[in-house]
């Protein structure tokens, strides 16, 4: 029977943290560079927001990523592998949590309403999902963890699950990147200028690291490791 020919992970996974190291520095560039700075405290409430995107797609996509890939690129057993995935994962969930605080702290000392957006809708949705996918694997896969029977059923869906959040995820990213350069632009940025040309690279970065994170996962690795997202211990 006729097919697509099987696509293998390894290019996809080195390309992915290639991507994740130009889309951190393109983040850090607009943020420090362009907008002045990050800051908890300011009069310039814009250093409060800046800190929104850094740590949204710094920690919460970038390293939200990684996390998902820790089982295929990671060479240690299944138990270090899943708990290296456990703690990436809470570190980015803690991290996009300190930029939505952020985002909404920016909005209250500035006289902002807040969740008026689709991204703000899309974004708090996508976290609350985020955490109890978390909860969901903790308790599953980590402690107090079902069965064997009952984590092999539950794997599927838990990688499933998961793609779709971190999918999300991106598609949120691609919205605040688009909400925050048209408000700039009707600002007076200009449309064609260093920043919104480097805004805009950074929003197709961040696309193509999101596709190399889901193809690496979904893609057959060159060995099939007993590591991997398929492995339950029957333990």
């Amino acid at each position: 029977m006729g097919g697509f020919p099987a696509v293998r992970a390894a290019p996809f996974t080195y390309a992915s943290h290639v991507l994740a190291v130009a889309s951190a520095a393109m983040i850090l560039v607009w943020c420090i560079h362009f907008r002045g700075g990050l800051a908890f405290a300011s009069s310039n409430k814009s250093l409060i927001f800046n800190i929104h995107p850094v740590f949204m797609l710094i920690g919460f996509i970038i390293l939200g990523g990684e996390a998902i890939m820790s089982y295929k690129t990671l060479p240690w057993s299944h138990e270090v592998n899943k708990a290296i995935h456990l703690s990436f994962h809470a570190i980015a969930l803690v991290l996009g949590a300190v930029g939505i605080y952020a985002a909404f702290k920016f909005h209250n000392e500035s006289g902002i309403a807040n969740l008026y957006s689709l991204h703000s809708w899309v974004g708090l949705g996508t976290i609350c999902l985020y955490g109890l996918q978390w909860i969901f694997g903790f308790m599953t896969f980590f402690f107090p963890r079902a069965s064997p029977r009952v984590r092999s059923k539950s794997l599927p869906w838990h990688v499933l699950f998961g793609l779709f959040v971190y999918i999300l995820a991106v598609v949120s990213a691609e919205l605040g990147f688009l909400e925050k350069l048209t408000f700039l632009e009707s600002s007076g940025l200009y449309k064609y200028g260093s920043e919104a040309f480097l805004v805009n690279c950074t929003a197709l970065l961040v696309i193509f690291f999101g596709a190399s994170v889901v193809i690496s996962v979904i893609a057959p690795s060159k060995i099939d490791a007993p590591h991997g997202y398929s492995a339950i211990p029957e333990n």
